[in-house]
């Protein structure tokens, strides 16, 4: 556990950089531009695919019966939220493993480790799969659980969904670079809980404000 607050608090005095802090911002920039232009310009179609869900699992027609209608409209509110503000995470954190990780990753070694060698034991199409496998799995959690919602015990899921997508979505970039293939096999598997760990507290993380950014 120490390990894991003495790498938060040299991630904490990065910030202070402005090269670092640019390539942390951005993808959550691009991301919110990107879903709210999406949202803007398909609001229909989202908002029918939404209630399509809904009807589905029986849900549509207790909100279409539901008095008075503004608590109806407010469910309906919440959930297009809940929907957007996952995604929105989603396309920022894939972003930043996908296209800012190596730039964080070469800070961090030529400053702190110049000396540990490159085995370059991943690539882009092992970051890619790695990503793809995140987000199936990520998505799927909130869609199954979406129901649970309604009876309180939803709260818990984001917090799950985020420290699995973290410690999923990261570890490979961050020891892809550095690690033999071998080592990137033996790391995810005895190092288990540490990578839970950075996950679970990293994901609290984004559910603060501005930290969150």
């Amino acid at each position: 556990m120490t390990t894991i607050f003495d790498s938060l608090a040299r991630a904490l005095r990065d910030l202070f950089s402005l090269r670092v802090l640019w390539v942390v911002i951005w993808p959550m920039l691009v991301a919110m531009l990107l879903w709210m232009t999406l949202g803007i310009a398909f609001w229909s179609t989202f908002s029918g695919w939404l209630e399509y869900g809904l009807d589905k699992i029986g849900i549509q027609v207790w909100l279409t019966e539901l008095e008075p209608v503004w608590i109806a409209n407010g469910i309906q509110a919440l959930l297009h939220l809940m929907l957007f503000v996952p995604l929105v995470m989603l396309t920022a954190l894939v972003l930043t493993a996908l296209f800012a990780m190596p730039t964080l990753i070469r800070v961090v070694a030529e400053r702190d480790y110049p000396q540990l060698k490159r085995e370059n034991g991943g690539g882009l199409v092992g970051s890619v799969w790695n990503a793809v496998i995140a987000i199936v799995v990520f998505v799927t959690l909130w869609l199954v659980t979406l129901p649970l919602w309604l009876i309180g015990v939803g709260i818990l899921i984001p917090f799950v969904a985020a420290a699995y997508l973290n410690q999923r979505l990261f570890r490979y970039d961050a020891i892809a670079e550095h690690a033999t293939p071998g080592e990137m096999v033996t790391l995810f598997k005895h190092e288990r809980g540490g990578w839970w760990g950075l996950g679970l507290l990293t994901g609290l993380i984004q559910f603060v404000p501005v930290l969150n950014l």
